[in-house]
């Protein structure tokens, strides 16, 4: 199989399995929310902080389990930007400004909400994630009301975004360095990349250097997830360009991604939502949402996630700085952007790194989960009232010529 077919074929299978994957997340995530308020919550609480090997459960899930998460990420973010849909700038433009304007608009919000509070001012980045995989899955239920070009546009947005939400951790929810264990961690880095350098095409060297990366890493001070993208990075793609053509060329990067893209979507992601969403409501009220730190989140999420990208979007078409995506109107266009609130994983797991406290913590989790179904029910109803009008039909309803 030639490169351009393995990396249309990893694209599609990616898709496929962040599509259902989400809806399996969905499915954690309300257990996991239905445990927390039921008579079964403390043994729940109990088995997360049950120490195993040093570590309590829930460490192992969001420092080790999510580690292989962001390995898949940064998989995904390589052969994207190399040979995928973001492999020229022209296809990068517009997903990149909406990413961008997706992530500076709630971060905006949130600090004016929060301007009075600096205790949650590290909270700022929280609204700005987007779930890629619940995102997906709550698109994929409306079937043909999506043309093709705007889940194109949402995964690439959210790849996008997941590269700045990775840059954020790595450059402000780093906690006190370890000079011993960050020189450790960079010389493993750097034994990965001489190995890419020099060509080696095995993976089990580069998961065993990646293994001692993570521990480093654990240690230095710098979160231990972020091994993984390093990891990732460092894996070849395999064959390059002029071997597009050619049939078996070896690909370490769609071997791994094809290997790890299901346990991700359906076991490692989950486990992750049925932890983090069991949120306990008692003795939560109106109060606790209107708190600057919880509002700061839904706002964030629900209001800024859809101005940003839409602002951008429009800046970025009407200057003729990027093509609009094909046969998409500026509703459904506006019902991903809604989408994009959907913050869930990623904005659950910087929360966590935020706030080492319990009561903000579960603020957080409260906020975020608020956010995101206010996410998934306005984008809902702007696709089942006008998902299904074409191009030509919106135009024409608004006077203007269709453009074909």
């Amino acid at each position: 199989m030639s490169i351009v077919a393995r990396s249309k074929t990893a694209f599609r299978d990616f898709v496929h399995a962040e599509s259902a994957g989400g809806l399996v997340l969905i499915g954690a995530a309300a257990v996991g929310f239905i445990i927390a308020n039921s008579a079964w919550s403390e043994d729940y609480t109990h088995v997360l902080h049950t120490k195993v090997g040093g570590l309590d459960v829930l460490h192992w899930i969001n420092d080790g389990l999510m580690a292989l998460f962001f390995l898949l990420v940064g998989l995904e973010i390589k052969r994207e930007m190399i040979e995928g849909q973001l492999n020229t700038w022209s296809k990068r433009i517009l997903p990149c400004v909406a990413a961008v304007g997706g992530m500076i608009v709630p971060a905006v919000i949130f600090m004016i909400v929060n301007y009075d509070v600096p205790e949650d001012w590290r909270g700022w980045a929280i609204p700005t994630a987007t779930d890629i995989a619940f995102a997906l899955g709550v698109l994929s239920l409306f079937g043909n009301r999506v043309v093709n070009s705007l889940k194109v546009f949402l995964t690439s947005l959210a790849i996008i975004d997941d590269l700045l939400a990775i840059l954020i951790i790595a450059l402000f929810y780093s906690g006190d360095l370890s000079l011993p264990f960050l020189g450790a961690a960079a010389g493993a880095a750097a034994i990965l990349f001489l190995m890419n350098w020099f060509g080696v095409m095995r993976i089990w060297p580069y998961l065993i250097v990646g293994a001692g990366l993570w521990a480093a890493m654990l240690f230095s001070g710098i979160h231990a997830t972020l091994a993984g993208v390093i990891l990732a990075l460092s894996i070849p793609i395999g064959g390059g360009h002029e071997a597009v053509g050619e049939d078996n060329v070896p690909s370490p990067l769609h071997d791994m991604e094809h290997a790890l893209e299901k346990w991700v979507a359906f076991l490692i992601v989950p486990i992750f939502g049925l932890a983090n969403a069991g949120v306990s409501l008692a003795g939560v009220g109106i109060s606790h949402l209107i708190e600057p730190l919880a509002l700061g989140i839904i706002l964030g999420l629900f209001i800024g996630k859809q101005l940003g990208i839409m602002m951008t979007v429009w800046i970025a078409i009407k200057t003729g700085l990027a093509a609009w995506p094909d046969g998409a109107t500026w509703r459904q266009t506006y019902g991903v952007a809604v989408f994009c609130g959907i913050g869930f994983t990623m904005s659950l797991f910087i929360g966590l790194l935020a706030f080492p406290d319990v009561e903000r913590e579960e603020i957080t989790k409260l906020a975020v989960l608020v956010g995101s179904l206010l996410s998934v029910a306005f984008g809902s109803m702007i696709f089942l009232l006008g998902g299904r009008q074409t191009l030509a039909e919106e135009e024409a309803e608004e006077g203007r010529v269709p453009r074909y």
